[in-house]
């Protein structure tokens, strides 16, 4: 990897940026609606970029409007992408103004695209004697890359000199043009070879060179020891002319007649008076709170010189009177002897709170050690606490079970208030050490997420931005942190207390400041305290108990499937008439849709055919290949996420896997879960069942699953109180059956099972939101009986309607629709110009009440079932899963009729609506039978 130098240039494709910035943050408005979320991203991506790397030249180059001379040569390049939204565009100037007035050089050149102007750049400023890096997601740069050029990737940041060119691609950055004009590039729709894929290329290029070389040597290419080598020869033979084409258009012009050279990309003076009057008119109040603080010299300093700069802003900070949000070094202590941790423990237990923070060499729980503890019981304070249990313990540091002894008493203490961020963690690896945490109060991942769910609320460093108006990202030049155990610059504090404590001494700010507002806020205050806080060592105590295992059984049925997909893939062979890959997209783009003439229904996002899922479905019914490959997909899903995976995850102490479960992922307060994800392992076809029967009892138990019955249906009788609903759930009809019998114009007895079908798509579909087009799909009907349908329905119960109706416009309004208990969802896009998202956000806020408060409800059961537990001498069960509505549990057998009683009363009495609350249960061996 090359060196960068005083003299390097950093080249920036500001077209890349702008695209994945948008995608990114879509959702960023000023209070008057202004879209920002484009210009937010493409500018915090942009300055995390240039402080990390040691350059002087500099420079972003955006497209130019208008055609290129690319659409002369081919009239169909990049026809297929999509006009840039609207939304995007008029971000695109305000966004090249804020870059202009920091001082950084912008380039756009009529005529030809950024990578041109890059490419001329680039090569200029290698002959000038300047290492190169060119920040872009564009795989065409590849073909620029040499010793003193790299491209580092701009969406996961990996660095490509010549080495990881070639091991990516298995070809020199000197053959990269070769293989676009063999292959095409989708993304650009440039053509390549008809029928040669990214192998073939390889081979070709690898066996024979570039393609001048190959096409005066096509006798040749028959020979060469790849699958298929004769009927390439043939297709390059017929597509002569398509890849030279292919070959100029991918080839980035390097020679751009530009009016300043690459030694004049230095940065200018800021004109900062224009600066801060655009982020003010765009409230971009973190780049503000950079200005205020002088901070702006950031985007010109030397990389080198960072550490010495922060220095200098710490103490004119210090300086400042009654500065709030400063980090100060000077206030955080080691702790290394043991009259100091005496001290400290006194103080502690004098105090009302404590912040922590706790340090592991890993985020497995089961193989976790604590290396570290940090405290903070004043904000700008805090200690921290080297941990170690080796028997060759420095001098000069504690041991580490003298330090969990001593702070036993005050991490069980209760009534000592504890603030911290990921508590469940901290409860499970304290757990480990026989220490039960009590006191859990305030987890401050939790209280960013009930005040607002969108965004990531599992990263401190985020939270600090978006709370304190901290930048955090400023550590990295500090706290060089590699995965999970960071480590400190010597130059600035010389130890690990600094890096450490900051955690301890941030989680407090954080929950200082977000405690103040969810104060404010009764509804979200009663959500944080009453549900999402106590569900925290609930959630620990499910996640330690973990579900048994059958190994043996899912070590053959992920056998079985092995040999069933081998005669799949022999079978799709024999009805396609020639090998290929079952896994190419693009392959079986051309076995389909080329060679058997199958007509497409759709095309993906780059204008391919597609064959998705949904489009295989269709196939299927009239072609058996489509059928196979159907199959195929199904089986190789569920060997490799399931069978296999959590073959691998069962602990060898337990025999059980052991999933984590998250609170701050989905939007609507809706659990979510990881390693294994036990939501998405499929129920309703026979593979997926097959799966759960591998989660089953251990010897003289059972499995007992507890379901809500249409629990989000309830919720909306509840919501909309519409007549006919209610009476239909208190007099515990089938819902489905009454509505088919309303739909359908039928008596209820008579109701068919296709009927109720229907009638249950049409009762769930329309609380999501779904639209006559999306009904007609799912029935397989016509768009204009799915609105006879739909009237109907709305027609039978009109207060689902009213309620409807009520929701969209409130939510309009106000910017967030609120659950039963006040958990609110905000909808950024509920007032957008853009149809399709306003749409969206108004399906959303139809259905997040619904589905937030079927959450809550959930985790309220759970608290319950919880505490009841705790209140036994010899529990009867005890809970080993939750997925979506239902609830899973562990029971001894011959205590199943009172487990199932008393579960059933305590998930049914968790909360009062106006039509009551019904839980199925299920019993069995394993988690199928018992579904």
């Amino acid at each position: 990897m090359m060196y960068f130098t005083e003299k390097s240039l950093i080249l920036v494709d500001g077209s890349s940026y702008l695209y994945r910035a948008y995608h990114a943050c879509p959702r960023l408005t000023t209070d008057s609606g202004f879209p920002t979320g484009a210009m937010y991203g493409m500018l915090n991506m942009l300055r995390s970029l240039l402080l990390k790397y040691q350059h002087s030249h500099v420079a972003v180059v955006f497209d130019a409007p208008g055609k290129t001379f690319r659409d002369a040569l081919f009239i169909e390049y990049k026809s297929h992408r999509p006009i840039m939204p609207y939304e995007l565009q008029i971000q695109l100037e305000p966004l090249q103004e804020i870059i202009k007035s920091l001082g950084l050089p912008l380039l756009v050149i009529p005529g030809v695209e950024a990578d041109d102007v890059i490419g001329t750049l680039a090569l200029e400023a290698e002959k000038l004697g300047q290492t190169v890096l060119i920040s872009t997601d564009d795989k065409d740069m590849a073909q620029l890359v040499s010793q003193n050029i790299n491209i580092i990737n701009s969406i996961d940041n990996r660095m490509m000199g010549p080495q990881e060119v070639f091991e990516k691609y298995g070809i020199p950055s000197s053959l990269i043009i070769d293989l676009l004009a063999l292959v095409g590039d989708t993304s650009d729709n440039i053509p390549g070879v008809a029928g040669v894929g990214k192998k073939s290329a390889q081979a070709l290029l690898q066996g024979l060179g570039g393609i001048q070389v190959i096409y005066k040597n096509l006798d040749k290419v028959a020979s060469l020891p790849f699958r298929g080598s004769k009927n390439i020869a043939l297709k390059l033979e017929k597509n002569k002319g398509m890849a030279f084409l292919s070959y100029e258009l991918a080839t980035i012009k390097t020679d751009v007649q530009l009016s300043l050279t690459s030694n004049q990309l230095t940065y200018t003076t800021p004109t900062l008076s224009y600066l801060l009057e655009l982020l003010k008119k765009y409230e971009f109040n973190q780049w503000l709170s950079h200005l205020e603080n002088k901070t702006w010299w950031r985007w010109h300093c030397k990389a080198w010189h960072i550490i010495e700069k922060r220095i200098i802003i710490e103490k004119e900070r210090e300086d400042k009177k009654g500065a709030i949000n400063t980090f100060e070094p000077t206030t955080y202590l080691d702790i290394l002897d043991k009259v100091t941790f005496s001290t400290w423990i006194e103080n502690i237990k004098n105090s009302k709170y404590c912040a922590f923070y706790i340090e592991t060499d890993s985020l497995d729980v089961f193989t976790a050690n604590i290396v570290g503890l940090s405290f903070s019981t004043m904000l700008g304070k805090a200690v921290y606490l080297p941990v170690s249990f080796s028997k060759k313990t420095s001098s000069t540091q504690l041991d580490g079970f003298y330090i969990l002894e001593m702070l036993q008493p005050v991490l069980e203490n209760m009534n000592l208030v504890k603030i911290g961020c990921n508590l469940k963690f901290y409860y499970k690896i304290l757990k480990k050490y026989n220490i039960n945490l009590q006191g859990l109060c305030f987890d401050v991942f939790l209280e960013s997420y009930v005040l607002d769910s969108i965004g990531n609320c599992r990263d401190l460093y985020i939270l600090a931005e978006r709370w304190l108006h901290y930048d955090l990202a400023m550590l990295t030049h500090i706290v060089r942190k590699k995965r999970h155990k960071p480590v400190c610059h010597p130059v600035l504090i010389g130890s690990n207390n600094y890096c450490a404590a900051i955690h301890a001494d941030v989680t407090l700010q954080l929950h200082t400041k977000m405690w103040t507002q969810l104060e404010q806020k009764r509804d979200l205050k009663y959500i944080f305290e009453e549900i999402d806080m106590p569900l925290v060592p609930v959630l620990s105590r499910i996640e330690q108990n973990g579900v048994l295992i059958d190994k043996k059984f899912l070590s053959e049925y992920s056998k079985e499937i092995s040999s069933r997909l081998t005669n799949l893939e022999l079978q799709a062979h024999e009805f396609a008439g020639e090998s290929f890959n079952l896994f190419s997209p693009k392959q079986l783009q051309v076995i389909l849709f080329k060679k058997h003439g199958i007509k497409s229904t759709k095309k993906t996002p780059g204008g391919d055919l597609s064959t998705s899922e949904e489009v295989l479905s269709q196939l299927s019914l009239h072609y058996p290949l489509a059928k196979v490959i159907l199959e195929h997909r199904c089986l190789s899903k569920i060997q490799s996420s399931y069978t296999n995976k959590l073959l691998r995850m069962i602990h060898p102490d337990t025999q059980r896997v052991h999933t984590s479960y998250h609170q701050t992922v989905t939007v609507t307060g809706r659990l979510s879960s990881s390693n294994p994800n036990l939501q998405n392992i499929p129920v309703r076809n026979n593979e997926g069942r097959r799966v759960r029967k591998a989660f089953v009892a251990p010897q003289g138990y059972s499995i007992i699953v507890a379901d809500y019955s249409q629990i989000e249906l309830r919720i909306m009788a509840h919501f909309s109180q519409d007549a006919g609903l209610l009476l239909a759930f208190s007099k515990e009809q089938d819902v489905h059956c009454a509505t088919a019998a309303e739909v359908f114009g039928v008596d209820l007895p008579v109701v068919t099972k296709e009927q109720r079908r229907s009638a249950k798509a049409i009762n769930f579909g329309l609380i999501y939101g779904m639209s006559a087009f999306g009904l007609a799909r799912q029935l397989c009907i016509g768009v204009g009986e799915a609105k006879i349908y739909i009237d109907r329905y709305f027609g039978r119960y009109p207060g689902v309607l009213h309620y409807m109706r009520n929701t969209r416009k409130k939510a309009a309004e106000q910017g967030y629709v609120s659950t039963l208990h006040g958990r609110r969802l905000y909808l950024p896009d509920i007032n957008a110009r853009n149809g399709i998202r306003r749409q969206a956000a108004e399906r959303a806020a139809i259905n997040a009440p619904m589905q937030g408060t079927a959450a809550d409800i959930m985790k309220l059961a759970m608290i319950s079932i919880d505490i009841w537990l705790a209140q036994q001498k010899f529990p009867l069960f005890r809970m080993i899963m939750q997925v979506h509505d239902e609830l899973v549990f562990e029971v001894k057998s011959h205590s199943i009729a009172g487990a199932s009683m008393q579960i059933c009363a305590l998930m049914e009495g968790c909360i009062h609506l106006d039509v009551p609350l019904r839980v199925d249960i299920g019993i069995g061996e394993n988690w199928d039978q018992a579904h």
